[in-house]
């Protein structure tokens, strides 16, 4: 142990440790405005997140006296698959009450500091033992009970000031850490918009010599099919066609989770066949804007499949000018009237797109190829940059709780 350490259960260096419970009627019971009720969703190692916060009125929040938030608490998700997040409850948010995946952990303030807590908790080394404590529960789901949280024993230096002074270094490092990942998220995001931006000029030029034709005209617009129930033409046979799955789910409004299995033949007819060379184009506008997408193999029915294309169009232009904003607009627009904001084919094939010849729309493409590799380029140089900034932020973590700092 590290001189002027001390090892002790969290029960011994805390007047509180416990969770609450969701009202009756789970999401329905929420309100408008009321009482704070902070749930897992809320609670992150680099902070509290408001979005999504439930309110509940004060009869429900009577019911919940026992775990009344105090400032300098600190929130520990205890179920699910965000175990062993931890952030600061945030004074601006109280009153507040957790519910039952939120224990709430309050430090003996003449012992431990509950921002040394935090930092300790969210360190790699005591995360890890978190998840295992969790793995220990034997449940389907990971879970820490408050017993094992009682049981927990964490190592910190006996002297306050010694655990102010770790924190003070540490807020001072973790906040210019803050400005450079905002930096860096910001370049990535303008690199993206550059890259968009440039497009839509290049694409909505209309010069001499260029017609106006609609989708339909273009290519021939079907859609994907599923074959019903799913599980039952699943296969692993080596006779099995690619199923493709590409969800609706996006990371920051610009990556697309996809999974493919095979699918036994019988299933294809029940299924919409892309070939290599097809495009598919979401029909959703849930995100704001549907995606084209190059693939292959049987497709789901919320893709629509472009094919049959017009000789007097190129398949990569026409990739890029359906990937611009002028393209994107139309969408949004034909979609306005509906409820859950799908595109079917009939509007899908009545978006207008402009198309020059043949050998300009080959221009046009090999200008947006070289800007689309460097876009990529300085995405990967970001995105390189942000991965380096968590390990630096892992790395001082664990400097500090080997007593380095």
């Amino acid at each position: 142990m590290r001189p002027g350490w001390v090892k002790k259960r969290l029960s011994d260096v805390t007047t509180k440790i416990g969770s609450g419970a969701t009202p009756r009627g789970g999401n329905e019971s929420y309100k408008a405005e009321g009482v704070s009720l902070i749930r897992s969703l809320n609670v992150y190692d680099d902070g509290f997140r408001e979005a999504k916060l439930a309110r509940i009125d004060q009869e429900q929040a009577n019911a919940l006296l026992n775990v009344i938030v105090e400032p300098q608490d600190v929130l520990l998700n205890i179920t699910g698959a965000s175990v062993a997040r931890c952030c600061r409850a945030p004074a601006e948010l109280l009153p507040a009450r957790v519910n039952q995946h939120v224990s709430i952990i309050r430090p003996d303030r003449e012992v431990l500091d509950s921002d040394f807590l935090h930092y300790l908790l969210i360190s790699q080394e005591y995360k890890k033992r978190l998840l295992s404590t969790g793995e220990e529960g034997g449940s389907t789901r990971q879970a820490i009970t408050k017993a094992q949280l009682q049981d927990f024993v964490i190592e910190f230096p006996e002297s306050l000031p010694e655990q102010q002074r770790i924190v003070a270094l540490l807020d001072e490092a973790f906040a210019g850490l803050a400005t450079a990942k905002a930096n860096a998220e910001r370049n990535l995001l303008n690199a993206g918009e550059v890259f968009e931006a440039h497009l839509e000029a290049v694409i909505g030029s209309k010069q001499e010599g260029w017609e106006e034709k609609t989708l339909g005209e273009l290519c021939t617009i079907a859609r994907g099919g599923s074959p019903r129930p799913i599980s039952e033409y699943l296969t692993t046979e080596p006779n099995g066609v690619n199923w493709v799955k590409i969800s609706d789910a996006t990371l920051s409004g610009k990556y697309i989770y996809k999974t493919a299995q095979a699918i036994k033949p019988e299933g294809v007819s029940r299924s919409r066949m892309v070939n290599e060379g097809d495009f598919i184009l979401s029909n959703s506008m849930s995100f704001g804007r549907p995606y084209i997408m190059r693939t292959s193999g049987c497709i789901h029915d919320g893709w629509l499949v472009l094919s049959g294309y017009a000789p007097s169009l190129e398949q990569d232009y026409l990739y890029y000018v359906l990937g611009s904003g002028l393209v994107y607009r139309q969408f949004d627009y034909l979609a306005a009237g509906s409820t859950v904001r799908n595109l079917n084919i009939e509007l899908a094939s009545r978006v207008v797109l402009p198309v020059p010849p043949k050998e300009i729309q080959r221009a046009i493409v090999k200008r947006v190829e070289c800007l689309s590799a460097e876009t990529q380029r300085l995405t990967h140089l970001y995105e390189g940059k942000l991965a380096a900034l968590e390990e630096l932020k892992k790395s001082l973590l664990q400097e500090a709780f080997n007593g380095e700092l």
